[in-house]
């Protein structure tokens, strides 16, 4: 047997996709009936359901990139798909009407990802998620 590893210490493993689901849900990664927010994009420290802790989470920047790629396509998709199927449409219409498209998108998608990016970092125990070892916490 290795030393090194304390059989008393075995990690399950955490489905990944499931918890993708419920965080998309914008649910508890952990027990998928809790919100993990208390506002629009406020996580909540502690799942109010299941007790989980989820001020562990770490999504800085990501989900902003992930919302603006995924958006930017539909637009684009969009924009090009206008131009080709209704050719005479005035352009001062198509200016004011795919910004608003695009920044209504965009908030509607924010949590979605948000929520699914925290649900992957607690999946793969990310962050101090599921550690009992203060430097991972940080």
């Amino acid at each position: 047997m290795n030393p090194r590893i304390d059989p008393d210490r075995i990690i399950e493993k955490r489905a990944v996709w499931p918890a993708l689901l419920r965080g998309m849900k914008k649910l508890c990664p952990a027990c998928g009936i809790g919100k993990i927010y208390y506002r629009y994009l406020k996580v909540s420290d502690y799942c109010p359901h299941c007790g989980e802790a989820l001020y562990h989470q770490r999504a800085d920047d990501m989900p902003p990139y992930v919302t603006m790629f995924i958006a930017g396509h539909f637009v684009v998709g969009g924009v090009i798909t206008a131009q080709e199927w209704f050719p005479g449409f005035p352009d001062w219409a198509q200016m004011i009407f795919w910004p608003i498209a695009a920044a209504l998108l965009c908030l509607w998608l924010l949590p979605i990802v948000k929520g699914a990016l925290i649900a992957y970092q607690w999946a793969l125990r990310m962050h101090g998620f599921g550690s009992d070892r203060p430097e991972d916490a940080g």
